[in-house]
């Protein structure tokens, strides 16, 4: 039947979000989608048109549910837990998988073929909302009174920050460095 989906959408997306996280867009070709999630190419093409809207399709899910865990990991009560807990969010989607899977939008942005204005705003948006809810949380009264920055300089440098814990999980590939290093940061931004 023209214009029904003769494949489970919700599966055929979550298995292509996993081929992207793990090859990258580049790498990522429509044949290797297709084998993925079961669903042809032709079909591919016909329910989302090429690849990038493919990605940006699932990039956008993707970033709805991790925005909606790292706000949950910030929702702590303490300051100090807040962060610990964002860091622990964030080094974990890094480090699960294996081989580990890194970063989605980090591989992304530093991916060459991947250098398209619909596919940098994506990312762009990616990284301006994780850096706003940052700062909505380090903007509460207690974060307030702790800060040694003000809430956006310190949300940018948190932010930024975990850029580089995405290169030190690719090098090292230890988690526990990369908490202990979190933790170190932590006591730069918040006063004892």
């Amino acid at each position: 039947m023209a214009g029904i989906r003769q494949f489970d959408e919700s599966a055929a997306l979550e298995r292509a979000l996993e081929v992207f996280w793990q090859k990258g867009y580049g790498p990522t070709s429509m044949q290797d989608l297709a084998e993925a999630t079961g669903v042809q190419r032709g079909s591919l093409y016909n329910a989302y048109g090429d690849k990038e809207s493919l990605f940006l399709h699932v990039y956008n899910q993707y970033k709805t549910a991790y925005l909606q865990d790292l706000r949950t990991a910030l929702a702590q009560p303490r300051l100090d837990d807040s962060l610990r807990a964002f860091f622990d969010f964030c080094i974990n989607s890094m480090t699960a998988g294996t081989p580990t899977r890194g970063c989605m939008t980090t591989k992304t942005a530093t991916d060459i073929q991947s250098s398209g204005e619909n596919i940098q705003a994506a990312i762009k948006s990616m990284a301006d909302e994780v850096e706003q809810a940052l700062t909505e949380r380090l903007s509460t009264a207690d974060a307030l009174a702790q800060l040694e920055l003000q809430p956006a300089e310190a949300a940018r440098l948190l932010a930024t920050f975990t850029r580089g814990l995405v290169f030190m999980e690719r090098v090292y590939q230890d988690p526990a460095r990369l908490k202990a290093t979190a933790g170190s940061l932590i006591k730069v931004v918040v006063r004892a």
